[in-house]
């Protein structure tokens, strides 16, 4: 393996994102009751639907939710390896963030993204903006979570 190939990030550049490429990423997580309880009191929310396990059994659910920032959190890190690992150059934003389906301790997380947007930066002519519509399904094929994120990647270096 020469040098270039050994520095090259894992991440695409921006002529590697053109809209309609979807990414199935390898990665997978199972969510565990030790990770939503952690990152719950870590983030300063007492909601009992996540912490309480008497008052999360007399809700519709029957049992503690995990928390959906944490599920938004790991929609977008489990993306990051094999789309914006040593290409990115900024996050510019989150949108149109939804939850369809709830997720609960033991749940396998598997994400997709998919580009749909992708130009070159009108002021930064070695960077493009990509948006990626990132979706998230539990072991079951459930759409979980889903959102929108616009990043700004670096172009392929010119040899």
């Amino acid at each position: 393996m020469t040098t270039t190939e050994m520095d090259r990030p894992a991440g695409r550049y921006f002529e590697e994102l053109p809209v309609g490429t979807v990414i199935r990423h390898r990665l997978r997580r199972t969510v565990t009751e030790a990770d939503n309880i952690l990152f719950t009191t870590l983030t300063m929310n007492p909601q009992p639907l996540h912490l309480d396990f008497e008052f999360a059994a007399q809700s519709e659910f029957g049992r503690p939710l995990f928390n959906s920032m944490m599920t938004l959190a790991l929609l977008v890190g489990i993306s990051v390896h094999e789309l914006s690992l040593g290409t990115l150059v900024a996050n510019l934003g989150l949108t149109d963030v939804v939850f369809p389906k709830p997720v609960f301790h033991g749940d396998t997380l598997r994400v997709e993204s998919e580009v749909i947007q992708a130009r070159e930066s009108r002021s930064r002519p070695d960077q493009g903006l990509v948006t990626v519509e990132h979706r998230a399904y539990n072991q079951r094929g459930e759409l979980v979570a889903q959102c929108k994120r616009t990043m700004l990647f670096h172009r392929q270096p010119q040899p």
